[in-house]
């Protein structure tokens, strides 16, 4: 058989070539609403026997078909779903052969279902949350289907790990057995746990920023909670003015930290700057100093020590005990004596 020639008149066209043709026109507008039609119009609907229709059940057509059951009953369900909405003819309103106006190929989506797990609990879960995030079902029940093409993905590309994780962390505020796998995850993982740390720090440095600017109170090294001075609260503003700037994705564990330390330093300063604030101070740090030292010294048992009394333990406490009459006798007191 010869060439065509381009410019030569052309051959008479093939009934099998218009055919083939006119079917890809309609599979073009209308997706799988074709065959959902093709199924719909010649499988018999449950109830009806095989002597009241011309129609077949799913197998037998499945068996003329060339494939399975399974896959000509999810176009069968399809068709029934579009039809429970009135999109298409009910089943028995359809005869083999017959022609009806079908909707258009997209939406054709919204009521087939590629995978017999959609059917199951699982299935119906994700479709329903494909549903809320505005996406076909089909779609995710494809990628929940294959785990590793997913885990190929987020290793592959960073926007779909970013979008991986916000998903996670949305399902974790609901999941606490998913929590604690999490945690345990992160605190055997030696970089994860290092950069959990890093991140805690720069988020309590964050809340020491933010509590001055907002509350305007603030602690001093000792202890104490204190008004902050105007200048040292416009200084927590303007810092938390920047951090709150960041993007989302950038890294504030610089910015806090010279906030952080910026803010602790004028603290410092206010302190030393009023006489009465820093005598204050200095009784708050003495009076917390002399309450771990009683504590401490509250907690050591005389009478377990009996056994192995040493020199140099009994020398310690001995210093002890003149220090504390020093510290008596310079406040001027014969209190020292009844030591």
């Amino acid at each position: 058989m010869g060439v065509p020639v381009a410019g030569a008149a052309s051959a008479p066209l093939s009934d099998l070539v218009a055919r083939d043709a006119r079917e890809f026109g309609v599979y073009a507008r209308t997706g799988g609403w074709a065959f959902g039609l093709m199924v719909a119009r010649s499988v018999r609907p449950g109830g009806q026997g095989a002597d009241e229709t011309p129609k077949v059940s799913a197998k037998e057509f499945a068996a003329l078909a060339g494939c399975s059951p399974d896959r000509v009953m999810r176009y069968y369900k399809a068709w029934d779903r579009a039809a429970d909405d009135g999109l298409v003819p009910q089943f028995e309103e359809l005869a083999p052969g017959q022609e009806v106006e079908l909707p258009d190929a997209d939406v054709w989506l919204t009521y087939y279902v590629s995978r017999s797990g959609a059917a199951s609990e699982r299935g119906a879960a994700i479709a329903e949350a494909a549903e809320a995030e505005g996406i076909r079902p089909t779609k995710a029940l494809e990628v929940a289907e294959n785990p590793t093409a997913l885990r190929a993905a987020i290793l592959a590309d960073p926007s779909t790990a970013r979008a991986a994780r916000a998903a996670l962390l949305d399902r974790v505020r609901e999941d606490p057995g998913l929590q604690a796998e999490l945690a345990r995850d992160v605190v055997r993982t030696d970089d994860l746990k290092k950069a959990v740390a890093s991140e805690s720090r720069s988020a309590d440095r964050i809340g020491y920023v933010r509590q001055i600017a907002e509350s305007g109170q603030v602690r001093t090294p000792a202890g104490q909670t204190i008004d902050a001075p105007v200048d040292l609260r416009q200084e927590a503003e303007r810092h938390l003015s920047l951090l709150d700037e960041l993007d989302e994705g950038e890294d504030a564990g610089e910015w806090a930290s010279e906030a952080y330390d910026t803010l602790k330093s004028l603290v410092v300063e206010a302190v030393e700057a009023d006489p009465e604030l820093r005598v204050q101070e200095r009784r708050t740090k003495f009076y917390s100093s002399l309450q771990k030292a009683t504590k401490a010294f509250e907690e050591l048992t005389f009478d377990d020590a009996q056994d192995f009394y040493e020199d140099d333990m009994v020398q310690r406490l001995e210093e002890l005990q003149h220090a504390i009459g020093s510290c008596l006798e310079s406040r001027g007191g014969g209190r020292a004596g009844e030591l």
